[in-house]
């Protein structure tokens, strides 16, 4: 317990940490765009600061400097206005490949006001020109840093979490093996017992009712046994008719529940053949019908059905018990999960294994309704 608790703190702690650092990190990433973006405006002031310079001054060595300070400009895209907002000129943006340059222009121009406040270009108290200019391409991957950072850490996060879920379940495949075959072997030794002391009773001719009896529950002990024993191995599929061994299972559990449950059965008259684990199929619609038996307390309407759109043979389990909520549809079939106070919540994880991994059906909640019951359909592809 208190390794668990730690373990559950030291996960709290790498995920607060890890969730400061990412904070930390996108923060900065943000000022320092803002610093950045910053310094391109004074660097764009700086350059319409040398353009009114180059058109007043006369000096040679003042038209030199500025010059060198407007050619400088590498980077920065800008389209330059006239007072009448027809451009004048452009830096650093390339038209060569757009239909049409104007339109192009136009729209990079309403670009650039939403990214940056245009600059005035005052001459003698008159607009001479208006610079408008974009974030240079160094400042455009520098803003889509963050969100590239967030998908790495998406994509990192979805790795872990997988990692994480195929390890768990891993070990609750590793769990679940090992108590199943531990319990085919703790149940084999008391049966065999009981084998030899049905062959003594056979001996002491004691009524031959009783050892029919007894030795109907040492097969289905032995049914047991075995289906235990194939829990994490794969076990062998074998051409068989479903509406027989469904039925067969379904008249087993009619015959040994209570006589308060009114079963129905409605079944084609025509022979379904699928790949068929006969022992496994029959325990997952066990577990089905206990289920659906638990649901209504011991009371209720039972239906089972087998149906066929052609290329899969659908069996519907349908009770009249308490109802499945909607968000609980998947849930019910996780290891663990059970409404009642007693019980390991294993019957439909094991049914779901063995319909989906070990014969690759499927298996799901058709519907349900609170208060009114539950329908559970199982799906195999049929053989043609």
């Amino acid at each position: 317990m208190a390794q668990t608790i730690n373990r559950n703190f030291t996960r709290w702690i790498v995920i607060v940490a890890s969730f400061i650092i990412i904070s930390l990190i996108l923060w900065n990433t943000y000022v320092f765009f803002q610093h950045f973006k910053a310094e391109e405006r004074t660097k764009m002031e700086n350059w319409s600061y040398a353009l009114t310079t180059l058109i007043e001054s006369s000096d040679d060595a003042e038209i030199e400097v500025t010059s060198r300070i407007i050619e400088s400009n590498t980077t920065t895209p800008m389209i330059l206005l006239d007072p009448n907002n027809n451009i004048n000129s452009i830096r650093n943006i390339d038209t060569t490949k757009v239909a049409s340059s104007k339109q192009y222009l136009e729209k990079l121009k309403a670009t650039f006001k939403n990214e940056n406040t245009p600059i005035p270009v005052v001459i003698n108290d008159q607009l001479f020109n208006t610079i408008y200019y974009g974030n240079s391409p160094l400042l455009n991957k520098l803003k889509y840093y963050p969100l590239a950072l967030l998908l790495i850490i998406f994509l990192f996060a979805a790795v872990a979490y997988f990692f994480y879920k195929s390890s768990k379940t891993a070990d609750q495949n590793k769990l679940w093996t090992g108590m199943a075959k531990e319990t085919a072997h703790q149940i084999g030794t008391p049966l065999s017992s009981l084998v030899g002391w049905t062959e003594i009773l056979r001996s002491e001719h004691v009524n031959p009712d009783y050892l029919v009896e007894i030795e109907k529950d040492i097969t289905r002990l032995q049914t047991i046994t075995d289906r235990f024993s194939k829990i994490g191995s794969i076990p062998k599929l074998e051409k068989s008719d479903i509406v027989k061994e469904t039925i067969d299972s379904y008249e087993y559990l009619k015959a040994r529940s209570s006589k308060l449950i009114d079963f129905e059965i409605s079944t084609p008259d025509e022979v379904m053949m699928v790949d068929l684990n006969q022992q496994l199929f029959s325990w997952t619609i066990e577990n089905l019908v206990k289920n659906a038996i638990d649901a209504m307390k011991g009371k209720g309407q039972l239906n089972l059905a087998i149906t066929s759109d052609g290329k899969f043979v659908n069996i519907k389990v349908s009770d009249t018990g308490k109802g499945i909520s909607k968000q609980n549809f998947n849930t019910i079939f996780q290891p663990g999960y059970t409404s009642k106070k007693r019980g390991w919540g294993l019957g439909l994880s094991l049914a779901k294994r063995i319909i989906e991994d070990y014969h690759d059906g499927k298996i799901k909640v058709l519907s349900s309704e609170i208060g009114k019951g539950t329908t559970l359909q199982i799906s195999l592809k049929l053989l043609s």
